[in-house]
């Protein structure tokens, strides 16, 4: 079908978040209580947070690229030292090691998942390395332990950016539960939103202080106890801070959003399997699945386009457009951006990352798709993919 014929079909998005009554009421509550800053309902989102994901503290803050600052910044990683991170993330994961003056060195991923795994973890390590960020690419769970188990020993933290892994799990617990520190992003592109916003887990108390501190500006009082008093003691800034505070207008769209993650992964699980049975056979057509240490949400649908399908992923991708379904272009490659071009980043080889950066595209996937609306997506896919 060309455009022309495509202008009478309802467009088909990429992403579609979940909102409605519920969080116009949860709004609606904090705008009558007079206080929409950070304050009592960033804290309840925090507690309820942390429970849902196991971790003994949660830290709300303006992104998960915020969260990875502080998780950087409290696990002591300074100028001088080295980081290793996927190029196959999304650019913030670079990002948060220049932030703190370090050296952000890429190590490329698994063909299959597009995790990076212990093997090219240890490839990149370097004498300076002093962390590592591990990404549930696209909410599929990294496998941590063999990870932890490399780093561990040579006093490497390793710091989980789970932005796309609410509601995915690994070996039967929350992703992120086993890292010394997690981050989690709540943009609209996630399955759990809060319009924007982030969050920092870790089971480390201090560390935990510590970030609380320093997202109001290393405030020794929270705005919350100030204004318990009506003269409040006089505040100190014992170090420099930064503003990363969430509102309480996003704590209450988040809890609303946490109370139905379940149900929202549920029905992503089904509508990917739907894609898997719909896609099987297709020639060339490969679609991102579990692995065996755990579950994804399938925030990111992935799928890979092989050689012997007839078109490569900007044909398929123009193919889809002409239909009205508006697919992405798969999993970005940081060290390809002019941000990292000519910079010291590594000297690892990243073959896999720039395969898979290539050939992938990121499917229609949200709560609310439709049973047609998936099994268009399909059709056209089959229907390229026939010649």
């Amino acid at each position: 079908m060309n455009a022309a014929g495509a202008a009478g079909l309802t467009r088909i998005n990429v992403m579609q978040p979940w909102l409605g009554a519920e969080e116009v009421a949860a709004v609606t509550e904090v705008i009558e209580s007079g206080w929409v800053a950070q304050g009592p309902k960033v804290g309840e989102f925090e507690r309820a947070f942390a429970e849902a994901m196991q971790a003994a503290e949660a830290v709300a803050v303006s992104s998960c690229t915020t969260a990875l600052h502080l998780a950087l910044v409290v696990a002591g990683i300074d100028a001088g030292d080295d980081v290793v991170v996927p190029s196959f993330s999304f650019i913030a994961t670079a990002n948060a090691p220049s932030y703190v003056g370090a050296r952000p060195v890429f190590a490329d991923v698994d063909a299959v998942d597009g995790n990076v795994t212990a093997d090219t973890i240890a490839a990149a390590l370097t004498p300076a390395t002093r962390a590592v960020i591990v990404v549930d690419q696209g909410g599929v769970p990294v496998d941590l332990d063999p990870i932890r188990a490399l780093c561990d020993p040579r006093g490497i933290v390793v710091i989980e950016d789970a932005a796309c892994g609410a509601g995915s799990t690994y070996r039967g617990r929350p992703v992120g539960a086993g890292a010394a520190v997690a981050t989690w992003s709540f943009h609209p592109r996630k399955i759990l939103t809060t319009g924007e916003g982030g969050m920092l887990t870790t089971d480390d108390a201090d560390w935990a202080a510590r970030a609380r501190r320093l997202r109001e500006h290393a405030m020794s009082l929270s705005a919350v106890e100030r204004h318990a008093s009506l003269v409040s003691p006089p505040e100190e800034y014992g170090e420099v801070g930064f503003n990363y505070r969430m509102t309480d207008l996003q704590a209450a769209v988040g809890l609303v959003q946490l109370g139905r993650l379940a149900e929202v992964v549920d029905v992503r699980r089904a509508n990917a399997e739907r894609y898997r049975a719909g896609l099987a056979g297709v020639p060339g057509i490969r679609l991102v699945a579990d692995p065996e240490w755990g579950t994804g949400n399938f925030q990111s649908l992935w799928l890979e386009v092989g050689a012997e399908y007839p078109l490569d992923r900007e044909q398929l991708l123009l193919a889809l457009a002409e239909d009205g379904i508006s697919a992405r272009r798969g999993i970005m490659a940081a060290h390809r951006q002019p941000a990292y071009s000519g910079r010291d980043s590594g000297t690892v080889p990243l073959p896999v990352t720039e395969r898979l950066t290539d050939a992938t595209l990121i499917l229609p996937l949200f709560h609310q798709m439709t049973g047609d609306e998936l099994d268009r997506v399909v059709r056209v896919i089959r229907e390229s993919g026939a010649g």
